[in-house]
């Protein structure tokens, strides 16, 4: 029997225990309530709309994909005021069976304060308990349909689907042309998240109003000190983004009510925003000063926000601004968006410490506590003009690491510390990297070499359609697409696993959902390799993480969805 038979017919109440739950029946209700969601609100049915997003909330299936997202994130050991967490199948479960509303009250935050990314000013977040993250998770659920339906065209954080890259790319669209918009309003909203005004998210964010009142106003614990909070949205919520994203929709409609008629745009105001920062163009530094930024600030003042004196200024495109993490600047007609000087100085910063503070670490140690790094900084800069600056910074890592290695062996030559921690591979040379068993005992080696940054192909993002909604039927394939190009870009040079990915029809066996770059995969075998199993594409399925986890817990085997056609 399969972990996908194992479960049929068990997406109800009468569920016995959490790994005999059918997730892919979960996932099928629960998607169909979010697509009858999105309907009822492109149809302007509120009525209806607050109907079905009663039955998403009290139905078993958003439940139980509510507990499982909050048990299986990144803060899922971290508790809250109560020091609760739900650690084991058992506690899962009945956490699912007691998100009711009736009887239901919030209870304060964990407050704690992490450092900004300049290292300066710290942070606040709060940390709710885990029932608070639960019913937060369960009513989201049935909100982002509705905050993706109604969302602003050119906003681009916090939102399924959608990236950094996203928001880059529209910036070099609205300013790439020889006639663009030479002036630009870069505007930051004074912490955001704490003063967002509670009437206003009351009376406007479509949920339940008791609900919702009860997490603005729950409060936080800070040196087992109570506060108050009387207004914003808590930084560390699950639901506060999606809060924040529909506190801010709005804008760019008012924007192009005023200066856009039909495909005509004379003032070229164009307005760009990720989560709550926004940049605004316009033909003139006038139009900017006089007219739009008055626009803004009065739409800010409605929701209880004010843009940050220190951060918001007026540039002209020749002197460039940094938005993202990115340089974007022209040089006579020419637009280039480089990676950020500042962005790639705390980069460096970073990565020194890091190595600084491994002196007694092994090599491949070392390298397996940088690579993660290295790669994911390259993926991120990748879409724009970094060629040159990714060799600046392979020269600065080499520069680190060769002092590294002459400071854990003083009385060496340079010759020999050169032989010990550096390879030659084809025509690359100084290559740090060592020789690793494959597995523990085995006379098999490995070369386990450092990220090649330099070596990051650069490659234009494509930018996903302003219109598109990942909650609407229509748009699927849409996204399929999308998830299956990032999902083989992601594997390129791994053709047995882009092939097996194939096989599967791109799916996870347990819960049918897709496997994609962002939900990770695990290799599961079949037969167990105590059992005789082999390291075969026969053995061998993909499953989601948690899926993997649970195959593993219940011991079964996991049959092979019928092979794709292909992307």
């Amino acid at each position: 029997m399969t972990v996908q038979q194992q479960g049929t017919g068990a997406s109800s109440d009468r569920a016995t225990h959490w790994h005999s739950i059918d997730w892919a029946g979960c996932y099928r209700e629960v998607r169909r309530l979010q697509a009858r969601i999105v309907k009822a609100t492109q149809e302007g049915r509120w009525g209806k709309v607050k109907a079905l997003q009663w039955l998403l909330t009290h139905s078993f299936s958003g439940k139980a994909l509510a507990v499982r997202r909050v048990t299986e994130n990144q803060g899922r050991r971290t508790p809250g005021v109560d020091g609760i967490t739900w650690s084991s199948p058992k506690s899962r479960l009945k956490a699912v069976l007691s998100l009711k509303r009736r009887g239901y009250r919030p209870r304060p935050l964990r407050r704690i304060y992490i450092p900004k990314a300049d290292g300066k000013k710290m942070r606040p977040l709060g940390i709710p308990c885990m029932i608070d993250r639960a019913q937060q998770a369960l009513y989201l659920l049935a909100l982002e349909p509705v905050a993706e339906s109604t969302a602003d065209l050119n906003s681009y954080g916090f939102r399924s689907a959608r990236s950094t890259a996203d928001a880059i790319e529209q910036c070099f669209r609205v300013l790439n042309g020889a006639d663009s918009a030479p002036w630009i309003l870069e505007a930051d909203i004074r912490s955001c998240f704490d003063e967002i005004s509670h009437d206003w998210l009351i009376a406007h964010i479509p949920t339940d109003k008791a609900i919702l009142r009860g997490w603005l106003k729950v409060g936080y614990l800070h040196n087992r000190v109570f506060h108050a909070t009387e207004a914003g949205t808590p930084q560390g919520g699950i639901i506060s983004p999606t809060l924040m994203n529909m506190t801010l929709d709005g804008l760019e409609a008012l924007l192009r009510a005023k200066y856009r008629r039909g495909n005509h745009n004379l003032s070229k105001v164009n307005i760009v925003r990720y989560a709550d920062d926004f940049i605004i163009t316009g033909a003139t530094q006038d139009v900017l000063v006089d007219e739009v930024r008055p626009m803004v600030e009065q739409f800010l003042v409605e929701r209880g926000l004010l843009l940050s004196p220190e951060k918001t200024r007026i540039t002209h495109i020749d002197d460039g601004f940094d938005f993202l993490g990115m340089n974007v600047r022209k040089y006579g007609s020419k637009l280039l968006i480089k990676p950020a000087k500042a962005n790639v100085q705390r980069f460096l910063r970073k990565l020194r410490e890091i190595v600084k503070a491994s002196a007694t670490l092994r090599h491949d140690e070392l390298i397996r506590k940088l690579n993660p790094l290295l790669r994911g900084w390259a993926n991120y800069h990748r879409h724009v003009v970094s060629k040159r600056i990714f060799a600046e910074v392979s020269h600065a890592v080499w520069q680190c690491l060769w002092r590294w290695a002459r400071r854990r062996h003083p009385n060496k030559s340079a010759g020999w510390v050169r032989r010990k921690y550096f390879r030659s591979v084809g025509f690359r040379h100084w290559v740090f990297g060592t020789e690793t068993g494959k597995t523990p005992g085995s006379g098999e080696k490995e070369l386990l070499l450092l990220y090649d940054i330099a070596g990051t192909p650069i490659r234009r993002h494509r930018k996903i359609k302003m219109d598109a909604n990942p909650f609407d039927p229509k748009w699927e394939s849409y996204f399929e697409e999308r998830l299956g190009l990032a999902m083989v870009d992601s594997l390129k040079g791994r053709k047995q696993l882009i092939r097996l990915w194939l096989d599967q029809a791109r799916a996870c066996p347990v819960c049918q959902q897709m496997i994609t770059k962002s939900s990770g995969w695990r290799l599961y075998h079949m037969v167990r390799k105590v059992e005789g199993g082999k390291d075969t594409p026969g053995n061998l399925v993909m499953l989601h993480p948690e899926c993997h986890q649970m195959a593993r817990a219940l011991r079964l085997p996991v049959a092979k969805p019928a092979p794709s056609m292909g992307l």
